[in-house]
């Protein structure tokens, strides 16, 4: 399956390579399947689809519903604000994911925040590019029927985050990112 991403940077220091984060979106789209482990944690058209995909139905049903997709690179300030414009929660967050219509062509949004993913990997000690891309594959998981607000679901999610990097890694496929300060002009 082919699907048209759209990805929009707002964050000011954040250098990507579209074509590097699109072609492995798609690639996510043609290779991650679910598990039956993972069934408890759909949700209901979610399952339908991950039912269809270990009957073997026509090889590529993808997780994530047809249609376009939208990627976009915030700041926390910019994010929080979304968060509170549509989810009554004005705080920092790491993704926020909005489902779109597969009627209309639409798989969904998804709104990455590249400060809270730069804050958690110098914490804990991990690599900037793997935690940005971890957050736009929660957003992609998210949107191919994943929930993680039990700690149940919330475990069977991170094994779907785990193994979706996996596939990204070993296919060589983890696109790059780099935070560079932004050219001030001189007056």
């Amino acid at each position: 399956m082919s699907r048209e991403i759209e990805i929009t940077n707002r964050h000011s220091d954040l250098r990507l390579k579209r074509r590097e984060l699109a072609r492995a979106i798609s690639y996510l789209d043609a290779h991650f399947a679910y598990t039956s482990a993972d069934w408890p944690t759909l949700l209901p058209a979610a399952l339908l689809r991950a039912k269809k995909m270990a009957a073997d139905v026509p090889s590529g049903i993808s997780a994530v519903p047809t249609g376009e997709l939208s990627i976009t690179f915030h700041s926390d300030a910019a994010l929080a604000k979304l968060h509170g414009d549509f989810l009554d929660d004005p705080t920092t967050t790491d993704v926020i994911t909005f489902e779109g219509d597969e009627a209309l062509g639409h798989a969904g949004d998804i709104c990455v925040s590249v400060d809270t993913a730069l804050t958690y990997a110098t914490r804990h000690n991990l690599t900037f590019n793997e935690e940005l891309m971890r957050y736009v594959i929660h957003g992609w998981l998210h949107l191919a029927g994943y929930d993680d607000l039990e700690p149940k679901k919330k475990r069977r999610m991170r094994a779907a985050e785990n193994r979706a990097l996996k596939i990204l890694c070993g296919a060589g496929l983890l696109p790059q990112f780099e935070l560079k300060p932004a050219i001030k002009s001189k007056r």
